[in-house]
């Protein structure tokens, strides 16, 4: 999926290492290394603690006989494997590039967001084929141990919500969406017990579980559209890119930018390559020009950078494609 011009060595302008680290572009895409330093660390605070509670709500749903809580309790156990594989994603993310992956492991945690987000949906769907059939035919369940596991619920999933939700990574905004769906469900958990305790209206549970899964699900198929285009190499940023090109036009030297692409790793991370056709009377113009190309670009916090020099008078050995 590189781009061939990747392959002229001759006249690559690459951004060093350093400047990507330290760029402080006020573009939104432009988080600095201390945002995602402590992914890790997040995604397995979050993972532990859902998969203990997990156990925690399967024992509780058979000791209050609840069907609600017994679908809410696998929905959760998909939420753990989502946030183990978001976690493990992550880790291998962060791996050094080899000869056979050139930019490194850091898609897999864009696959990771794009997995979950399939996991997500999917389990809401089975929660709406749960909570559907209950309209017509409701039971009364324990409402004491519901709402002590609602309050248990709220607390462990709001806590682990908490963590994610300084993550700046595609992954971790997508697996925040899982623990907030946990976390109003036990609201309407928590709401459901609290009337069916004084008032004989069981149908409550099932209406409560069914709108917050249907605002949550409007949430994720957003960010699924979102996860899908990058996945996809969509460019991350029409205005980012607009304001690159813009930007390396404001060289006097350069007559012309064109094959400017720009694409995204894992959503943070984005590629450019470029060909910018100049006009230079001497060498010494040459080698200012890729440091000048290098200083404009270093706001952007690119990953990494190509950019194909030719000369006004030479054709564009690409222009077919």
């Amino acid at each position: 999926m590189t781009p061939h011009s990747h392959h002229h060595s001759h006249s690559h302008s690459q951004h060093p290492h350093s400047q990507r680290q330290h760029g402080h572009g006020s573009h939104r895409h432009c988080h600095g290394l201390a945002s995602t330093e402590d992914s890790g660390s997040r995604l397995g605070w979050a993972f532990f603690l859902n998969l203990g509670f997990t156990i925690i709500e399967f024992i509780g749903g058979w000791l209050t006989n609840s069907t609600a809580i017994m679908a809410d309790a696998i929905h959760d156990l998909g939420d753990s494997l989502a946030l183990g594989s978001g976690w493990l994603l992550y880790k291998l993310g962060k791996k050094a590039p080899t000869a056979h992956y050139t930019y490194g492991y850091r898609r897999l945690s864009l696959f990771g967001a794009l997995l979950n987000c399939l996991i997500l949906i999917g389990g809401s769907v089975w929660i709406l084929a749960e909570a559907i059939p209950r309209l017509s035919e409701p039971v009364m369940p324990l409402t004491e141990g519901m709402m002590a596991l609602a309050v248990l619920g709220v607390t462990v999933n709001g806590f682990a919500a908490y963590k994610l939700s300084g993550g700046k990574t595609l992954n971790e905004r997508v697996l925040n969406w899982h623990l907030l769906e946990d976390v109003l469900g036990w609201v309407a958990v928590l709401l459901a017990a609290l009337v069916m305790h004084f008032v004989d209206w069981p149908i409550i549970d099932p209406l409560l579980s069914i709108a917050f899964t249907l605002f949550i699900l409007f949430n994720v198929l957003r960010n699924l559209r979102s996860t899908a285009r990058l996945f996809f190499q969509a460019v991350p940023d029409t205005a980012l890119l607009a304001q690159i090109e813009q930007r390396l036009l404001t060289q006097p030297q350069v007559r012309e930018v064109h094959h400017l692409h720009l694409w995204s790793l894992d959503g943070e991370q984005h590629v450019l390559s470029a060909h910018l056709v100049v006009e230079l009377e001497e060498l010494s113009q040459y080698q200012q020009l890729k440091s000048q190309v290098e200083q404009l670009l270093s706001d952007f916090s690119l990953l990494n950078t190509t950019i194909e020099i030719e000369l006004a008078t030479e054709a564009c050995r690409d222009r077919r494609h």
